[in-house]
């Protein structure tokens, strides 16, 4: 395994960096393409959300794959490479695998524990299967990590102790007041209705909002999203109209530009009809998207309070409980010692294979030497000799082949593969045709 990740997130790159590195729905299956067209890297997948980008790939040169992979990231998402490097981390191996499956149990999101992560994870991978760039291992990797993420929610309080992003984006509207207390009866805009901004309207729906709109540019979305939350649909020609009625607005789109600009809500404060709550702002604005969909301008905005991504990221969630953050810890330390022993230990499986296929043809080929020696062997004569030479062989394979599996998947146990080709003199060529036998047939 020669798993390699490049990266950055909310934890090591300014919101400005991420919002101009975000990478475009269409743009990722190209990203993948490029990756495994270059030399280091056989498999790749792309992991976008609204705060992190980051490349997995399994490539067989470090050195080499992290500058394929960093130049990659620039040249997609439009960022120059000397400007792009000093945010990228990099993990390699099984330091790759515990940071993927810390991310799928939200240790590593900016809200601690919030469980949207698992879907992106989701989506990445059905992303990098439909490009035909995911193998083995990114397959087993993603899919393991899904499970972990899982598992971690299921086991300890980590998505009590966190909050997901819309909540807590809501709760910092809010100003330290009950949410639900807080938007009971408001008029409430919802403008997108991807799986954030789906999020959004439920979690409003569910606290009670006095009246919800969905805006979207497909408005047939939209309406599917409206038809079980009480809401109206609306196009997205519609928007000003509905921003100026509106007295929290949340904004979460993969649109490439700005949506809402200063002078759109300059324009909706001077649209606002009478009938808001006495106690409310001008316009509360939550903007979720990355890159932003609210002009950073409106932040000076008089009778408007804005929270964006770069807001959620100076501000404080409460802190998680700590015995609950130490057990998800020590969910991901297990499960990659899990997880590397059994990738180490499949590596040997060819080797075994291998083995025991030239075993069989050695057994095969003594029984035809044999049956030309003594003439006049039924069927039932020749069936008893091959079984018992196969028993033979079996038995004294069996205790060795056994071993070895249980000794490549402890740590430093890739050589016993390499032991045993040459112990056995194992053809290189058959040992990599059970590895890939669809390019043996070709």
């Amino acid at each position: 395994m020669s798993l390699l990740v490049v990266g950055l997130s909310h934890r090591s790159a300014p919101v400005s960096v991420l919002e101009r590195a975000a990478l475009a729905p269409q743009a990722r299956g190209k990203l993948l393409q490029d990756t495994v067209g270059a030399e280091p890297a056989a498999e790749a997948a792309v992991l976008s959300t609204c705060n992190r980008i980051e490349l997995y790939a399994d490539v067989d040169k470090f050195h080499a794959g992290v500058a394929e992979l960093s130049t990659l990231l620039a040249q997609h998402s439009g960022v120059e490479l000397d400007e792009l490097t000093p945010y990228l981390y990099v993990h390699y191996e099984d330091r790759a695998v515990h940071h993927l499956f810390s991310v799928a149990c939200g240790l590593d999101s900016m809200v601690v524990g919030e469980g949207q992560i698992l879907g992106q994870i989701k989506d990445a991978l059905a992303v990098a299967q439909e490009q035909h760039t995911a193998g083995r291992l990114l397959n087993d990797l993603f899919q393991q990590a899904l499970r972990v993420g899982k598992r971690a929610h299921s086991e300890t309080g980590i998505d009590k102790a966190g909050q997901s992003l819309v909540t807590f984006g809501l709760e910092q509207l809010a100003a330290g007041r009950d949410v639900e207390e807080w938007v009971r009866g408001r008029r409430a805009l919802v403008i997108g209705a991807g799986s954030m901004s789906s999020l959004a309207a439920v979690t409003l729906a569910r606290a009670g909002v006095g009246e919800l709109v969905i805006v979207n540019r497909t408005l047939a979305r939209a309406q599917r999203l409206a038809e079980g939350l009480n809401a109206r649909a609306m196009p997205m020609a519609s928007v000003a109209e509905e921003l100026a009625a509106a007295d929290v607005v949340v904004s979460c789109t993969g649109a490439a530009g700005l949506v809402l600009s200063a002078a759109d809500i300059e324009g909706a404060l001077r649209g606002r009809g009478a009938g808001a709550p006495t106690d409310a702002p001008g316009l509360a604005i939550l903007d979720l998207a990355m890159p932003r969909d609210v002009e950073a301008a409106v932040h000076r905005l008089d009778g408007v309070r804005l929270v964006d991504i770069e807001s959620l990221a100076d501000a404080e969630a409460d802190a998680p409980m700590a015995q609950d953050v130490e057990a998800v810890r020590g969910i991901v330390a297990e499960e990659v010692a899990a997880f590397g022993a059994a990738q180490r230990a499949a590596t040997i499986t060819p080797t075994v294979v291998a083995l025991r296929t030239m075993a069989a043809d050695v057994v095969a080929g003594e029984m035809a030497r044999l049956e030309g020696r003594l003439h006049g062997m039924d069927d039932k004569q020749r069936a008893e000799i091959t079984q018992t030479v196969r028993r033979v062989v079996d038995k004294l394979l069996h205790a060795p082949t056994v071993r070895v599996k249980q000794l490549a998947g402890e740590p430093g146990g890739a050589g016993y593969a390499d032991a045993l080709r040459e112990l056995f003199d194992l053809d290189p060529q058959a040992v990599a045709a059970v590895s890939n036998p669809e390019q043996e047939r070709q």
